[in-house]
């Protein structure tokens, strides 16, 4: 018999120690200190910044009926629409608010399907920025029809009163997919919103014997009773929660493919017509990751202000969670630049002189600006986070989101004009300028997406709770901290 035992002289090395995560909340805080400090941002005072900003952002949405209001009783043609661009500022912006939407479901949905545990301090934020950014969106196809007492056409009722609309345009596609994404989103958006709902009713119940002064106890009386009815009797209960996570995983589920699929659909926009620079199969792949590569951009552009406002909110939306954001926008960043390139490629490879012009016409025409500052701020400017610093420092980021959120603005203004303004015929040949109706409407619908997410900010939970407190220690009854006993 051969003794395959080891020599008394080698000594077998201990398994390596596994690595620690970085904590997802600073500071190894408890679950009490998660709620209060979420709970604290509606129930203090109004801070006086956000009484600022809503009156700055209130006034500048005013900027949008006073604009959607002279259009509509002149007419479309004081926009700067004119032969050979029938496509302007309306398209280029309803593409980029659709874009922005995309975020708030993807970081939901994708990386809650994915079991991604940082997704947990942003998801809130993000969901409702995707619902205030497609009610933006959703205002610029129904003026642009022209005649907007018309807009009823574009749903489904083909028999009422006896008027059969066209529904062969590719522009009804927008209409079933906008409306479907919003609507799911809005679902999804009140299920996370339920638990956290509760626990500001009890909050505010807990403290109703200590209100002494009547407008305070009436304030307090009202928050019972709307958060009360809003979080739809949940006890907390072991049923509820059961009954709560599979409708959000199933939720979630329905709102993958949501994500992929609208902006795509979006994108047949262009890529259905026979237009040179519009009629390309990369659109669809194209376009999803622009949409995710602007919506991680602007949730950054709102988030980073709001955890320096907001006392302990860096402590819950940390760095680490900055550092993850960073990497899907250099990922997102990256797939964007390569379809850059390969326009050019399938231009030059396709062999069609039409196609080659329009995009040589893109980089070096009367267009030329637009297109190399696209270039700079969706190429050049993401891959600055391969570097530590840039993706761990908070106002660095913030300032390199506010590029990419220009530079995407700048894609879909380069994709709608400069493929238009110069036809297959010279004579068809003209320059886009946008008139001041263009301006104010574009600039109303940013004040009115600002003073919406104020406002959410100040009335709702801001921070997903009972998200949070699940990706703590304090939820694993197998960690040393676990079973909650702080």
């Amino acid at each position: 018999m051969v003794d395959h035992s080891a020599p008394s002289s080698v000594t077998i090395a201990p398994p390596p120690v596994e690595l620690e995560r970085v904590p997802l909340v600073a500071n190894q805080r408890s679950i009490g200190w998660l709620s209060d400090t979420v709970a604290n941002v509606i129930e203090d005072k109004t801070p006086r910044w956000w009484w600022i900003a809503i009156t700055i952002s209130g006034l500048t949405s005013l900027w949008l009926p006073l604009g959607l209001i002279y259009l509509i009783s002149t007419g479309v043609g004081v926009w700067g629409l004119n032969h050979p661009v029938a496509w302007g500022w309306a398209i280029v912006n309803f593409v980029w608010w659709i874009g922005i939407g995309h975020a708030g479901t993807l970081i939901s949905a994708i990386l809650f399907l994915l079991r991604q545990k940082w997704r947990t301090s942003i998801n809130r934020a993000a969901e409702a920025m995707t619902i205030f950014a497609v009610m933006c969106a959703g205002i610029f196809p129904g003026v642009h029809v022209g005649r907007v007492w018309f807009d009823w056409w574009l749903f489904p009722i083909p028999n009422a009163h006896s008027i059969w609309p066209q529904f062969r345009s590719p522009l009804l596609w927008d209409v079933f997919a906008v409306s479907t994404y919003f609507t799911v989103s809005v679902l999804f958006w009140y299920m996370g919103l339920i638990p956290d709902l509760a626990t500001m009713r009890d909050r505010f119940r807990k403290v109703a014997g200590k209100v002494v002064a009547p407008a305070a106890r009436l304030r307090n009386k009202v928050a019972q009773i709307l958060y009360g009815l809003f979080s739809l009797g949940w006890t907390g209960s072991n049923r509820h929660w059961r009954n709560y996570e599979k409708a959000y995983l199933l939720l979630a589920g329905l709102s993958t493919p949501l994500v992929l699929s609208v902006h795509s659909i979006v994108s047949f926009d262009f890529a259905v017509s026979q237009l040179p620079g519009w009629h390309t199969t990369i659109f669809p792949p194209y376009f999803v990751a622009g949409a995710v590569f602007s919506g991680f951009g602007m949730v950054m552009t709102l988030m980073i202000p709001l955890r320096a406002l907001y006392k302990g909110m860096d402590e819950i939306v940390t760095t680490r969670h900055l550092e993850l954001m960073c990497k899907v926008i250099l990922t997102t960043g990256s797939i964007v630049g390569y379809a850059y390139g390969m326009e050019f490629f399938i231009a030059y490879y396709g062999g069609n002189p039409y196609e080659l012009y329009a995009f040589k016409n893109r980089a070096f025409g009367d267009y030329y600006w637009s297109y190399w500052l696209m270039v700079t701020c969706n190429v050049v400017s993401p891959h600055l986070f391969w570097f530590n610093w840039c993706r761990t420092t908070p106002w660095f980021i913030w300032v390199v989101t506010i590029f990419v959120n220009i530079g995407m603005w700048m894609e879909r203004f380069v994709i709608v004009v400069t493929s238009l303004h110069n036809d297959y015929m010279p004579g068809n040949w003209g320059y886009y300028s946008p008139t001041w109706v263009d301006v104010c409407t574009y600039i109303g619908t940013m004040g009115f997406f600002m003073t919406l997410f104020l406002l959410f900010c100040r009335f709702l939970p801001l921070i997903a709770i009972a998200e949070v407190k699940g990706v703590t220690p304090y939820a694993d009854p197998h960690h040393p901290l676990g079973g909650a006993k702080q």
